[in-house]
């Protein structure tokens, strides 16, 4: 079995010779020069972002900046997508092949962080761009306008469309887009993600489920009644003991974590309402659900204990990514042209002190200016996103483009100060100098797409249909409201 999977696999792949091998042609030459040419103006827009920092389903001012060079260049743009407000789809062209690029651009809670080299909040606290999603969404705008001002001038035949994807970090807007079908028409998606590095290969990801479980007990007064109370709290505090228990009996891959979201309220009123929020995940989904089913019976095992009732309502669900080796290398032969961020001596001395914070892991600030060698089996990474939904029902690839300081990992105040300067704005641009040139590759050999369409099905196997693990639930528009 293991002889004939290899055997279909190199025979499927053979036509690649030759096609990833991408050339710094003319006019590539002139994309990189648009780009070039309006890269202040880009990140500007990004910057503008990242003070606003506005968090998921609510960026509404973030929404406005993205969307005005689009419709400037005169894409036809549409808002308010899939039942999100902050969604929205632009387009140029007509007819095949469709070509995609993604946009995040929501922030995270509690991250403020100032654009300096060790800790300091802004002034109020607040918000912070701890993944950088300011320079992501900035990026695929300038990319699609470069390559819709490309194909017009060259009268290419095609379709370019931006998705502008909000609430990737947690509210899972993607998975509601493919869900309601509009990935159906699209023939390969390129994106990319803020990193410490430049790297494209065919990495995967952890599928995972999120939900909120809700204990309802009992209210008394927990002095002269406490008799009379069954606290949902207890239900809450045996659940996730019960679950870490469980961690010993679990694959080695998989991760759950948890936030209790709300305890109760006054110390001396035995809580009558309580909820606790988990994600837990996988490499592969059939995992990740029967964690799930393991998990309900350890809260339903907590409120028969405790004389609660609860119940679980599922926030998130995301595929693990499907990997696709055609078009990683096609990205990774183009970064390779593009290369990667050379630091001023300014930037220089921001790395060096901001390095002096964490634990580099061998790597230092020239680092960012290298490629990563294309790894055609690389680790699985232990995240999970959105972007997986997608990548299994077209194909997909994304890369990384050294925004941050080498060797700092997301979700840090460390990748919120080197985003809010000219290191992230740096690497925003390789990002998008990239994308514009494997669009380019794509639009003039199509056959690259079919080449990719093939491994996508051979790896999702015969009968795939796509059912999202969220159900038929909303977009949880109000689930930051809070924060």
């Amino acid at each position: 079995m293991r002889v004939f999977t290899f055997l279909m696999f190199a025979v499927l792949f053979m036509p690649l010779v030759g096609l990833g091998q991408s050339e710094l042609t003319d006019e590539k030459k002139a994309i990189l020069n648009s780009l070039d040419m309006h890269s202040e103006d880009y990140g500007a827009m990004a910057h503008k972002i990242w003070g606003l920092a506005e968090l998921g389903f609510l960026e509404n001012e973030s929404l406005k900046l993205l969307t005005a060079p689009l419709v400037e260049a005169g894409m036809d743009v549409q808002i308010d997508v899939a039942g999100m407000p902050t969604a929205f789809i632009a387009e140029y062209g007509s007819g095949e092949p469709v070509i995609a690029f993604l946009a995040e651009y929501d922030a995270l809670p509690g991250m403020s962080q100032g654009a300096v080299p060790y800790r300091e909040s802004l002034p109020g606290g607040g918000s912070g761009h701890a993944c950088g999603h300011h320079l992501f969404g900035s990026a695929s705008v300038a990319a699609t306008v470069a390559i819709k001002k490309w194909m017009e001038s060259s009268g290419v035949k095609g379709t370019i469309r931006l998705y502008g994807t909000p609430a990737e970090e947690g509210g899972g807007a993607k998975v509601f887009m493919v869900r309601d079908g509009l990935f159906d028409d699209v023939d390969a998606v390129l994106t990319w993600h803020p990193g410490d590095r430049n790297v494209s290969s065919p990495v995967s990801t952890l599928s995972a489920m999120g939900g909120v479980y809700t204990f309802t007990g009992i209210p008394a007064h927990a002095a002269a009644g406490p008799e009379r109370g069954r606290s949902a709290l207890d239900g809450v505090e045996a659940m996730n003991h019960m679950v870490n228990m469980m961690r010993e009996h679990i694959p080695m891959e998989s991760r759950i974590h948890y936030t209790v979201k709300y305890g109760g309220g006054a110390p001396n009123i035995v809580p009558a309402t309580a909820s606790v929020a988990y994600i837990i995940r996988h490499p592969d989904m059939p995992t990740v659900k029967d964690l799930l089913r393991r998990v309900m019976l350890a809260a339903e095992g907590a409120a028969m204990g405790t004389e609660t009732t609860v119940s679980m309502e599922v926030e998130t669900g995301y595929f693990n990514v499907m990997a696709n080796s055609t078009l990683s290398k096609l990205v990774h032969d183009n970064l390779s042209l593009v290369g990667g961020v050379s630091y001023t001596e300014e930037e220089q001395m921001f790395a060096t002190q901001i390095m002096e914070s964490y634990d580099p892991r061998g790597m230092t600030p020239e680092s960012a200016a290298e490629i990563t060698p294309y790894n055609p089996n690389p680790p699985i990474v232990s995240a999970s996103t959105d972007v997986g939904d997608i990548s299994w029902v077209v194909p997909t690839t994304s890369m990384r483009a050294a925004t941050w300081v080498p060797g700092t990992v997301a979700h840090s105040w460390q990748a919120v100060a080197a985003g809010g300067m000219s290191i992230g704005r740096k690497g925003m641009m390789v990002a998008a100098k990239s994308l514009a040139l494997s669009a380019v590759d794509l639009f003039r050999n199509p056959e690259t797409i079919e080449v990719a369409k093939k491994e996508l099905l051979a790896k999702r196997g015969d009968g795939f249909k796509y059912e999202p693990l969220i159900g038929d639930i909303e977009p949880p528009l109000t689930f930051r409201e809070s924060y």
